[in-house]
């Protein structure tokens, strides 16, 4: 069986790395968490990484550089002035990149996502702004997976199925510019590249607080036309056993948590 190598990036700020890497060392894959500077070759020579090498690009929550500019832009663009190349072969090879709270925010300040005209683009297309709420939000959200065909990423997780990850968010706003928004909505359902929605307890779509942000659709995840670049607010590292759902001791929940599936629909790719 393949050795899956998965590179689980950070810089100062970024505070998931260790979530991240468990839950693919549970699945079974090899994680490495890598500072970005190894990747740029500003470390001693024995530290020095290839993103070529690895398997899986994983890009984890936290408030990178402190969030300054713009949530996730100044890990982004450190990334495109340095790795834009090796980034861009990366994902036309077809290799899994999975960004989650500021990893989604820095996909789309990178221009990976949405991606609707071409691999990167050189301004982002989309935004995630602050919540409606004006304050970071907190709490278990429930998704519906909504892509018709199979993806990298949802294997394990049925089209229509309904799972929980929690959210812990204050920019998580999914926008367009308002001039493009109907048409650029309309491009990603005709994609299939609408991942995730916010749905409340009975499996509708729902205002606050289901959807804890105000996001543009119910979209609390998105890919890239190929599928093999995810990018969501919600955090499925953080659910990876029965235990860590909310209502785990008054309800008979398998043993794997709601995460848990799409880590290994992640790793099953690559073997």
């Amino acid at each position: 069986m393949k050795d899956v190598k998965v590179c689980v990036l950070r810089i100062e700020g970024t505070n998931c790395e260790d979530e991240a890497a468990q839950a693919f060392a549970s699945v079974g894959a090899t994680p490495e968490k890598v500072h970005l500077k190894q990747l740029l070759g500003q470390c001693p020579s024995d530290l020095k990484r290839d993103l070529g090498s690895y398997d899986i690009l994983m890009l984890p929550g936290g408030f990178s550089a402190g969030d300054y500019v713009r949530a996730g832009a100044i890990f982004a663009a450190r990334m495109k002035s340095g790795l834009k190349k090796d980034i861009v072969r990366f994902v036309e090879d077809g290799k899994p990149v999975l960004g989650v709270c500021n990893g989604f925010q820095i996909l789309v300040e990178l221009g990976l996502l949405p991606a609707l005209d071409g691999t990167m683009s050189e301004a982002p297309e989309a935004a995630l702004y602050t919540n409606d709420s004006g304050r970071f939000e907190c709490r278990p959200t429930l998704l519906r997976q909504e892509r018709k065909g199979r993806g990298v990423f949802t294997s394990g997780i049925p089209r229509g199925s309904v799972v929980m990850y929690p959210s812990a968010h204050a920019e998580g706003k999914l926008m367009f510019p308002r001039s493009e928004e109907g048409k650029m909505l309309d491009r990603l359902l005709e994609n299939d590249q609408v991942m995730f929605r916010y749905v409340d307890p009975e499996g509708d779509y729902a205002g606050y607080p289901w959807c804890p942000n105000g996001s543009l659709h119910n979209i609390a995840g998105i890919c890239n036309p190929a599928g093999n670049v995810l990018g969501m607010m919600p955090h499925p590292e953080r659910v990876l056993k029965r235990e860590t759902h909310p209502d785990w001791t008054r309800a008979k929940w398998k043993e794997d948590g709601d995460g848990l599936s799409l880590f290994r629909s992640a790793v099953g790719s690559i073997r």
